[in-house]
């Protein structure tokens, strides 16, 4: 099929390469426009699952005020910064230039 396109386009080498060029945007710019606006509805991720918003109704993602009414109950009052692991040790100081 491609052989036959480059066949068919006219004005030498120079002809070719633009034709190409022009078939190929033409393609995607129709794909763009047109098929894909008309594909999107019938797609099963359709609405808000695909658009990019402030709010993305994931808990923690940025963006995200959280509850409007305090704190989850993940954790318990006062202790949301408490690591799980001891953030001192395995923490050697730079050896000094100096020595």
């Amino acid at each position: 099929m491609y052989a036959w396109i480059w066949r068919k386009l006219p004005f030498g080498l120079p002809g070719k390469l633009a034709g190409s060029l022009l078939l190929a945007t033409t393609l995607v710019a129709l794909l763009w426009y047109v098929v894909f606006p008309w594909a999107e509805p019938l797609l099963p991720f359709t609405g808000s699952d695909v658009q990019v918003t402030e709010d993305s109704g994931v808990p923690g993602a940025p963006g995200d005020q959280g509850p409007a009414n305090g704190p989850t109950d993940d954790a318990p009052p006062g202790d949301e910064h408490e690591l799980p692991y001891d953030t001192d040790r395995n923490n050697t100081a730079p050896p000094d230039e100096d020595e």
